[in-house]
C-alpha cells in the first residue's frame, strides 16, 4: 500500500500516468516477455479491465484489432484482467500478439503504397491526436470530427467499390473452384485447404494444453471477450465446454472424434465479416454461460443440453453473408432447393448432418438409434428457430406457456430450447461494450455488402441494410427496443437471475446508442 497523487499505469521503463486525487492504493506488478524482451506492467488492484488490456496492448505495440495472448510458465493461456496473479522476474509470463487475420493485408494496402500512406496508420495517428487534444482542452474540437468523418468516408469508398468487379480499384478474380469473396478484405469466401490444415495442426498441438481454472470460470460468463482468442484457441475452448458439461463421459464421445468434429465445423464457416467461426463461438459460449447461470444441469436432461450446445456450434454453417430475403429475391440455389422456406437455416442444418454422417467426425456415433433420433429432431428445431421471420411466433408461444411452465413437459422444454438459442444468437449487446461494438461494425459491413449487391443486381433493397439510410445507432436502438428486450425479458421471467447478466447490459447499450443517435442528429443540424 502506498500514498500517491497519481493512478499509475506503467509499462517497462516508460510510465504512463493519469492524474487523480490523493488516494491510498495497492498495486500489482506483472512481469512478462514480449518478442523475447522483458517488460513489466504496474497497475492498481481495482484498475478497470479495459485499462489493463490497453496497458498490455501498449507494451506489445499492438494495433486495435490485434489479439493478445498471455501464457503462464506452464504454457497455459491466462486471461488479461485486473485479477492477474502477481509474479516475479524469474517466473515471467509470455505475451504474444496475433492479428485477427494474419493473411489479410491492411485495408487498401495497394492504395497505401501508391499514395504513400495507409488507412490504419492514419486512424491510429488520428486517435492519438484526439487523445492529446482531449487531455489539453477537455473537449474534442469540430475539426477532429471532420477528420474522422473524412477517414470513414474514405474507408467506405474502399469497402463499397471492392466488390463492384469491373469498377473495382484493384480487380482480383481468382480462377477455379475458389469463388472470390465480394468483401473488402479480398479473401476467398471458402477457407483454403492450406489455411485449414495449418489451423488443424496448431489446434491438435494446443488441445493437450491445460486451460486454467480462471479461464474455465471466465468462459461461463456473458462478459467473455472473444477478441482475445484466435481460431485455434477457440476450438480448444469449445472442447473445454463439451468436457466440463460431462458430455465426453456421458455420451462416450472420443476426444479425437470431437476434435475432428470441431475442425470440420471450423472448416465450413466462411470468411465473411459477421456470420463466421468467431460468431459461432460467441453464440455457443453464450449458450454455455446461460446453461451454467440458470443451473439447467439440474432441470433438464444431459441430452437436451447436448442438443442446445451442438445446435449453437452448427447454427450458421456455410453462411455466405446474404440473408434469406436475398436468397429468395435472387432465386438462389438454396431458395429453390428449400422452396423459399428458411433457406439458410435449412442449409446450416443439412451441413451439420453432413459432418455428422462421417464416422470420424460423428460425435454421436456411440449413441443408440433412439438417442440419435432425438438429437437430430432437437437440433433441427433449434437451428430452424434462428430464422428471425419466426421470431414473434416462437416468442408468443413461449409467453403463452410461461405462467405454467413445466420442466417435465417435453413441449415446454422444446420451446425453451428454441428461446435459448435465439437469445444466444442475438446476444452481443448483452456483452461489455468493448466486445459488443466491434461485432456491430462487422454486422453492418455484411449488411452493407448485401444491399450494395442488391442495388447492383436490381433486387429489392433491404431497408435496414442500406448504407445510405442506416447509421450505427439507428440500427441498434429499434432492434434493442423491439426485438432484444421483449425476448430477453421473457427468458428472465423464467430465470430471474438473468436480470443482471443480460437485461442490465442491454439497457446500458440502449442508452449508449440513444446518446450516439442524439449526437449525430445534433451534428447534422449544425
Amino acid at each position: 500500500m502506498f500514498w500517491s497523487f497519481e493512478v499509475v499505469l506503467s509499462v517497462g521503463r516508460g510510465k504512463r500516468r493519469l492524474t487523480t486525487a490523493l488516494v491510498k492504493m495497492a498495486t500489482k506488478i506483472i512481469y512478462f516477455t514480449v518478442n523475447g524482451r522483458p517488460e513489466q506492467a504496474e497497475f492498481p488492484v481495482d484498475c478497470p479491465a479495459q485499462d489493463v488490456k490497453d496497458l498490455f496492448r501498449a507494451a506489445a505495440e499492438a494495433g486495435p484489432h490485434d489479439i493478445l495472448k498471455l501464457y503462464n510458465t506452464k504454457g497455459s493461456i491466462i486471461n488479461i484482467s485486473p485479477q492477474l496473479e502477481p509474479n516475479s522476474p524469474h517466473a515471467c509470463y509470455k505475451l504474444e500478439v496475433v492479428a485477427t487475420d494474419c493473411n489479410r493485408k491492411p485495408l487498401g494496402g495497394e492504395l497505401a503504397v501508391a499514395l504513400g500512406f495507409d488507412l490504419s496508420s492514419m486512424e491510429k495517428r488520428l486517435q492519438s491526436l484526439e487523445k492529446k487534444i482531449l487531455i489539453e482542452s477537455v473537449e474534442t474540437p469540430s475539426v477532429v470530427y471532420e477528420m474522422k468523418t473524412q477517414v470513414e468516408l474514405f474507408r467506405e469508398k474502399l469497402e463499397s467499390v471492392e466488390h463492384l468487379s469491373w469498377l473495382g480499384l484493384f480487380k482480383e478474380l481468382s480462377e477455379g473452384k475458389c469463388k472470390p469473396s465480394p468483401f473488402y478484405h479480398k479473401r476467398a469466401l471458402r477457407k483454403t485447404r492450406e489455411e485449414c490444415e495449418h489451423v488443424r495442426e496448431k489446434f491438435l498441438q494446443m488441445s493437450s494444453l491445460e486451460v486454467t481454472e480462471e479461464v474455465r470460470q471466465y468462459l461461463k460468463t456473458p462478459t467473455f471477450d472473444n477478441w482475445q482468442w484466435e481460431d485455434t484457441e477457440i476450438m480448444v475452448l469449445l472442447q473445454v465446454m463439451y468436457t466440463d458439461l460431462d458430455f465426453i463421459s456421458t455420451f462416450n464421445i472420443e476426444v479425437e472424434v470431437l476434435q475432428q468434429f470441431l475442425y470440420e465445423v471450423y472448416r465450413r464457416y466462411n470468411n465473411i465479416p459477421f456470420h463466421n467461426f468467431k460468431h459461432c463461438f460467441c453464440v455457443t459460449q453464450m449458450m454455455y454461460g446461460l446453461i451454467w447461470l440458470t443451473d439447467l444441469r439440474t432441470k433438464m436432461e444431459s441430452i437436451d443440453l447436448l442438443i442446445m450446445l451442438t445446435s449453437a456450434v452448427c447454427h450458421d454453417l456455410d453462411h455466405t453473408g446474404y440473408n434469406n430475403a436475398y436468397q429468395i429475391n435472387a432465386r438462389t440455389e438454396l431458395a429453390l432447393r428449400y422452396n423459399d422456406i428458411s433457406p439458410l437455416e435449412n442449409h446450416h442444418c443439412a451441413v451439420a448432418f453432413e459432418i455428422l454422417e462421417k464416422k470420424e467426425s460423428n460425435i454421436f456415433r456411440n449413441l443408440t438409434t433412439e438417442q440419435y433420433k432425438r438429437i437430430r429432431e432437437g437440433m433441427i428445431k433449434c437451428i430452424l428457430a434462428t430464422d428471425m421471420t419466426r421470431h414473434n411466433e416462437i416468442l408468443n408461444k413461449f409467453k403463452s406457456i410461461l405462467p405454467s411452465f413445466d420442466f417435465s413437459n417435453k413441449d415446454h422444454k422444446d420451446v425453451l430450447m428454441m428461446i435459448m438459442i435465439k437469445v444466444s444468437d442475438i446476444s452481443n449487446e448483452a456483452r461489455p461494450m468493448d466486445v459488443a461494438e466491434p461485432w456491430l461494425d462487422c454486422l453492418l459491413q455484411e449488411f452493407f455488402n448485401q444491399s450494395d449487391m442488391e442495388k447492383l443486381e436490381g433486387l429489392p433493397v433491404t431497408p435496414f441494410m442500406d448504407r445510405d439510410k442506416v447509421t450505427k445507432p439507428s440500427s441498434q436502438t429499434g432492434f434493442i427496443r423491439f426485438v432484444l428486450f421483449p425476448l430477453f425479458i421473457e427468458l428472465a421471467n423464467l430465470f430471474p437471475c438473468l436480470e443482471q447478466h443480460i437485461i442490465d447490459p442491454v439497457r446500458k447499450a440502449l442508452d449508449y446508442y440513444t446518446e450516439m443517435e442524439k449526437a449525430l442528429d445534433k451534428e447534422k443540424q449544425t
